[in-house]
């Protein structure tokens, strides 16, 4: 090997020494995280496939995505509990460092938090008593007083029904995972959704059909991992991370997995 191979090969090594130290010019929270060894995840974790709090732990697409970020830098994950009413707040509280889950990213979020780069692209679709799929066609169809309409408080989908099922019959129900089998057994009829969790329940339960697939009622929009909006050094490396899972393919093995 010559001297300039041995010179390249030293400081390659040096890089990789020092991905354990906290760089001299990073933010807080980029310091932190390092010194801690920990990245802290929020996630409300009832929104399948994204995000699910089973009885072995999370689960779904945005878990395993931030697990593999993590895993580059040897950062442990912990996820810290979270609902889409208090998200936002629980960030810029400093609850966690990143919100995973199917947050939708929305002009609202944006003026208060970034983005990592989009993903899994979707439109808002109704899931219903498979009974009544022929009844729902139109928007209208949805927006009358004899349907009955359960969301959940704090997100996109809430902000939907109350824009646009003005005249329809509306409930909440807390617990998202909930509400699709509520609608299954008749006690509701319409659960506004996006495209992948509407087909995930209606293929896994046969009493639930998924309307509007092939025209959502919505524009087309993204799903994003959060950030907080305190750190430019930490936002920089999270899209350097993002980027390299990207580029190794990984995200697409994850998305095969859990969203195709």
């Amino acid at each position: 090997m010559n001297a300039r191979a041995l010179t390249a090969f030293a400081c390659a090594i040096a890089a990789l020494a020092s991905l354990g130290s906290v760089p001299a010019a990073a933010g807080e929270r980029l310091d932190n995280i390092v010194k801690n060894n920990t990245l802290r995840v929020g996630t409300p974790g009832d929104y399948r496939p994204f995000a699910m709090k089973e009885d072995s732990g999370y689960a779904g697409h945005d878990i395993d995505v931030v697990k593999a970020m993590a895993e580059v830098y040897g950062w442990k994950v912990e996820f810290v509990p979270t609902t889409w009413k208090q998200m936002a707040a629980d960030l810029k509280d400093n609850r966690f460092d990143v919100a995973v889950g199917g947050i939708t990213r929305s002009p609202a979020r944006a003026l208060i938090a970034d983005f990592l780069p989009a993903y899994a692209p979707f439109g808002k679709v109704a899931l219903v008593n498979v009974k009544m799929k022929n009844k729902f066609r139109t928007l209208d169809d949805l927006d009358q007083p004899d349907v009955r309409v359960i969301k959940n408080p704090g997100g996109t989908n809430e902000a939907f029904v109350l824009a646009n099922l003005t005249r329809a019959k509306v409930s909440t129900h807390d617990k998202n995972f909930e509400i699709p089998g509520l609608i299954a057994e008749g006690r509701g009829d319409v659960m506004i959704t996006e495209n992948a969790e509407a087909k995930l329940y209606a293929k896994k339960d046969k009493r639930l059909h998924a309307a509007f697939l092939e025209n959502p009622l919505t524009p087309v929009n993204y799903m994003g991992f959060m950030l907080p909006v305190d750190d430019p050094d930490y936002t920089r490396v999270m899209n350097y991370l993002w980027d390299l899972l990207d580029r190794r393919g990984e995200l697409k093995s994850i998305e095969a997995k859990w969203l195709d």
